[in-house]
């Protein structure tokens, strides 16, 4: 065997040549745009007289400043409406596939894009967004860019880069009932940090992830970036082939080739990784970020840290986070008060989100402030067919229009005050949802949507048929 690893064979297949900084030039496979990082590099195009190299090879979309109540043009934020206007004539102009509201393609670049069959294995594809490492679900190399490089992209399909270590994250064993994707990826962060996957591309593996459906895989390697890495990856397998079979994008007259080829690609079973790390799913339950990072997060069923507990910069880090949120140490986690619940984001705004966000709802009321939004237009039709709005709706939930919604502070959505939101978004920094004392809990749609009938952070398995919680080894 070669002993390499997918980084290392999808890396080399990309290889334009290598730079006298001593980095490396790759070609970029695939370049996806929305519309905040993209006005100024069509601008910086213009200025040098430049036009796009492969605008085939280049797809826009219009997700985080689209209000998910009422798509009225002109958008009452006024912010908005330019915006929006801009990148139908930036795309227009540079001839680039544009997915606008009513296309039944528009949604969150990280939902919308894959489900077109637009993200294909053995890839190299970047975006002007963070989440970018979404696309690494099916074994791809895939990252977020600035907007500078963004324009170089556009200009020459190539990106100057270093080589990145490869870190192994083996999840062993099957996951307890009402625990996800989203729960391995926090318990991941909180055991490695924020900045533990610092000069690392992940490779995640293991039965959890062996058993898990591409849009579960996608939410764990969306979260690959909040614990510090570049990207994460996930090896193609059948359950990816099987995916992208009918997508529209997907190369169908050569597919079995190119199912050959995806196979090829794939981690050697002796490959060489620079770091493995092993985590024991069973010991997983639940998870609920207590702070203003995703590392400080804890069990469901477990009790606020102390800042005691941390050393040095993690102990002031602690100790301002409690301050900012309003909570004390030695309490539960679980009981906490929430204000708004929100269920949806790139995170967790797809069909099967909806479905257990669904199963906990069905035939209850919530206490308190729901919005439901969809991660596409795709989505949002596939769970209208099956019956999911009504169940929402019936709730006394919003089910709102596709877009980025209350994951960030650049549409309608957002906190008021010191409100306190039980979201299934990514990051829960200080003044993320809108408001800058606005309080952000990340949790999985199950816990979400118990949170949502309670009114309160609730452990889902009271609404799952109850179930033994293994818990976190404390000494971990």
């Amino acid at each position: 065997m070669s002993q390499k690893t997918l980084y290392d064979k999808v890396w080399k297949k990309h290889i334009v040549g290598e730079l006298p900084t001593g980095q490396t030039q790759v070609f970029v496979s695939r370049h996806m745009m929305h519309e905040v990082t993209s006005p100024q590099a069509f601008e910086m195009l213009r200025e040098k007289k430049i036009s796009v190299k492969h605008p085939e090879l280049t797809f826009c979309i219009l997700d985080h400043v689209i209000p998910t109540h009422d798509l009225s043009r002109p958008f009452e934020d006024n912010q908005a409406e330019l915006m929006t206007s801009t990148v139908e004539e930036n795309t227009k102009e540079f001839n680039i596939t544009y997915f606008g509201p009513g296309s039944g393609k528009q949604g969150v670049c990280h939902v919308a894009f894959p489900e077109q069959g637009l993200i294909w294995p053995g890839q190299i594809i970047v975006c002007g967004d963070s989440h970018t490492c979404t696309y690494g679900a099916f074994g791809t190399l895939a990252f977020g860019i600035g907007t500078t490089q963004v324009s170089h992209v556009l200009a020459t399909q190539t990106l100057a880069m270093d080589k990145l270590k490869v870190r192994r994250i083996n999840f062993n064993g099957k996951l307890n009932k009402g625990v996800g994707a989203k729960d391995l990826a926090l318990y991941m962060i909180m055991k490695l940090g924020v900045k533990g996957g610092v000069g690392f591309a992940y490779e995640f593996g293991g039965e959890a992830i062996e058993n898990m459906s591409m849009e579960e895989r996608m939410t764990i390697c969306n979260l690959a970036v909040e614990g510090g890495a570049r990207l994460g990856y996930i090896n193609p397998d059948k359950i990816t082939f099987d995916y992208l079979k009918e997508k529209e994008f997907a190369p169908k007259k050569y597919f079995e080739k190119a199912v050959e080829y995806w196979k090829s690609i794939a981690s050697d079973s002796d490959a060489q990784y620079d770091d493995v790390v092993d985590i024991d799913v069973p010991q997983v339950e639940p998870m609920v970020t207590w702070g203003v990072n995703p590392e400080q997060t804890i069990g469901v069923s477990e009790i606020i840290p102390s800042s005691n507990k941390f050393e040095g910069k993690l102990k002031e880090e602690a100790e301002d986070a409690l301050n900012y949120m309003g909570l004390n140490a030695g309490d539960k986690i679980e009981g906490t008060p929430v204000d708004v619940v929100f269920i949806g984001s790139c995170t967790n705004g797809r069909l099967i989100d909806f479905k257990q966000a669904a199963e906990i709802l069905k035939g209850k009321k919530v206490a308190v402030k729901t919005l439901v939004v969809s991660g596409s237009e795709e989505v949002k039709k596939q769970a209208e067919e099956i019956g999911i709005d009504k169940i929402f709706i019936d709730a006394g939930a919003e089910w709102r229009l596709p877009g980025c919604s209350m994951c960030l502070a650049m549409n309608p959505d957002k906190l008021v005050g010191t409100q306190r939101c039980a979201s299934t978004s990514n990051r829960n920094f200080k003044g993320r949802q809108g408001s800058p004392t606005g309080r952000t809990h990340l949790m999985n749609p199950y816990t979400a949507a118990a949170s949502a009938i309670e009114g309160k952070i609730t452990n889902p398995g009271k609404y799952l048929g109850g179930y033994p919680l293994k818990g976190i080894k404390k000494n971990e």
